[in-house]
């Protein structure tokens, strides 16, 4: 009991030794609030802004008393499911990102490390090329399968011989297969560009064009990934520091590490069945949520599922203003600020290292 009681308090002093930019709980559920008050000029923001801007006043009588004019429209059949997506999309992105980077113990870790995108994709490239299928609603299922069976590989594959699912194993598998699997899209394309042109868009990733549909199907998925992350968020504070650490304060790495590989599974294949492989999401808010919050991983969660669909609203934002009239893929928007990011973090990860 002694032993038990030493090592927990070996893991509060471990825990503390960044304390984030806010030290007390007062203080995170304060900034906490504030973020949200941001997150909400965003979403009111993505509502109003587009190739046809409108002003407040327009969005919110469309919102509340709603009269079939024309910019009514724009915003309830087209902007209104557009932003439901990206918040979906982007809260999933985000905490599948801080699910991987804690359970790898690897700061610079996002859901693509497991090969959910590259497995999704695949899925889909299978599904158009022998099954004919187009539109969301027809290959959702694929991209979602395809994730699924891609991370269940990956976590076999990594877990096999002696040692069992360590982080580095289940990192190099992931690379391995996610890379494979590009490879093999890569070549179906390349054999029919005509029949797989319609797929250029959504490989892109992009929130334009989604129906309420792929909002229903894939909404559910996500809420479901969400609820595993918070349920394991306090045991991964032990899995994180160690696996020694975990096991002696009687936490089950295996089942820890199993039901973490399913939510990301849940959150990253539902977020790229629905708007397609959006990557640096999930590297970089999960950092920005540690140094505000520190390393509890449910105060990461908590920051993460609201600042990731900030950063995911935000560029698409700016992808409908720099190419007006006209559009740029939110997933080529993150893409040019995550990688300079990764760069930043590659050469400072003391900064937000695990």
């Amino acid at each position: 009991m002694s032993a038990t009681i030493a090592t927990s308090q070996q893991l509060a002093r471990a825990a503390a030794k960044r304390p984030g930019l806010v030290e007390t709980n007062a203080r995170r559920w304060f900034w906490l609030a504030v973020v949200v008050l941001v997150l909400l000029a965003t979403i009111l923001a993505s509502l109003m802004v587009g190739s046809r801007d409108l002003g407040i006043g327009r969005v919110l009588d469309a919102l509340f008393a709603y009269d079939d004019s024309d910019e009514h429209v724009i915003v309830i059949a087209l902007r209104l499911p557009r932003t439901i997506l990206g918040l979906g999309v982007g809260l999933a992105l985000g905490t599948a990102g801080a699910l991987i980077q804690a359970l790898t113990r690897n700061p610079l870790a996002d859901p693509g490390l497991l090969g959910v995108n590259a497995g999704a994709y695949f899925a889909v490239v299978v599904g158009v090329g022998a099954f004919g299928l187009s539109g969301i609603g027809g290959y959702i299922w694929f991209a979602f399968a395809g994730a699924i069976v891609t991370t269940v590989l990956v976590y076999l594959v990594g877990s096999a011989g002696r040692g069992g699912g360590t982080p580095v194993r289940l990192t190099l598998a992931g690379v391995a297969i996610g890379a494979v699997l590009s490879g093999i899209s890569a070549g179906i394309t390349l054999l029919d560009p005509g029949t797989f042109d319609r797929l250029r868009h959504w490989a892109a990733g992009s929130l334009v064009g989604q129906s309420h549909e792929t909002i229903l199907v894939t909404f559910p998925f996500i809420a479901a990934g969400l609820l595993l992350a918070f349920v394991v968020a306090r045991p991964l504070n032990a899995v994180a520091l160690g696996d020694d650490l975990a096991l002696s304060v009687g936490v089950s790495v295996r089942r820890t590490r199993v039901v973490v590989i399913l939510a990301t599974t849940l959150l990253a294949g539902a977020a790229t069945a629905a708007a397609g492989p959006i990557g640096f999401v999930g590297l970089m808010v999960p950092h920005l949520a540690r140094w505000i919050a520190g390393t509890d991983q449910r105060w990461i969660f908590a920051y993460t599922a609201v600042l990731a669909p900030i950063l995911l609203l935000a560029a698409d934002i700016v992808g409908r203003l720099v190419l007006r009239p006209g559009e740029l893929q939110v997933g080529i928007v993150t893409a040019f600020i995550g990688a300079p990011v990764l760069i930043a973090l590659a050469r400072r990860r003391r900064v937000s290292g695990l």
